[in-house]
């Protein structure tokens, strides 16, 4: 009995890409031989249109295309795994290597930073270290009884 067909690949809590969005393509895996490796189409790349994905909103789609510009080829994200010599594993790191990079574009930025002003005590004690280290070099250039 096959296994049962998985509605999609979940991104976010909120996110899943429907697999008939997703398209795969295998090709023969580079690399060192072995028994297999070279004659098996074991490496897998797999594509995601999103232009055309139904399950993004506008405001997802933009921040996808600003956030990910230099992975796409015509607004089509691409990834690709050929690190294990099984087919199903390379399908399977493909999969949670799409995953976590849209996870990741879509993920908010990190706050902006409040600018504050130093503390009065902060803004002393620089000025402090500041005079005692140029007293010590002052010092080190006029030590008594030196002659230059």
């Amino acid at each position: 009995m096959p296994a049962p067909a998985r509605p999609g690949l979940p991104v976010t809590p909120a996110l899943t890409i429907p697999r008939a969005e997703l398209t795969e393509r295998f090709s023969r895996s580079s690399g060192p031989g072995g028994q297999g490796v070279n004659t098996t189409d074991s490496r897998v790349e797999l594509s995601w249109d999103l232009r055309g994905s139904a399950v993004l909103d506008e405001r997802q789609r933009q921040r996808l295309t600003e956030r990910l510009a230099g992975r796409l080829s015509d607004g089509v994200l691409t990834v690709v795994a050929s690190e294990h010599r099984e087919q199903r594993r390379n399908r399977s790191a493909a999969a949670t290597r799409l995953a976590a990079l849209v996870a990741d574009a879509l993920a908010p930025g990190p706050r902006a930073r409040r600018a504050t002003r130093a503390t009065r005590g902060s803004q002393e004690r620089r000025l402090a270290a500041k005079k005692q280290r140029s007293d010590t070099k002052r010092l080190r250039s006029s030590r008594p009884g030196r002659e230059d």
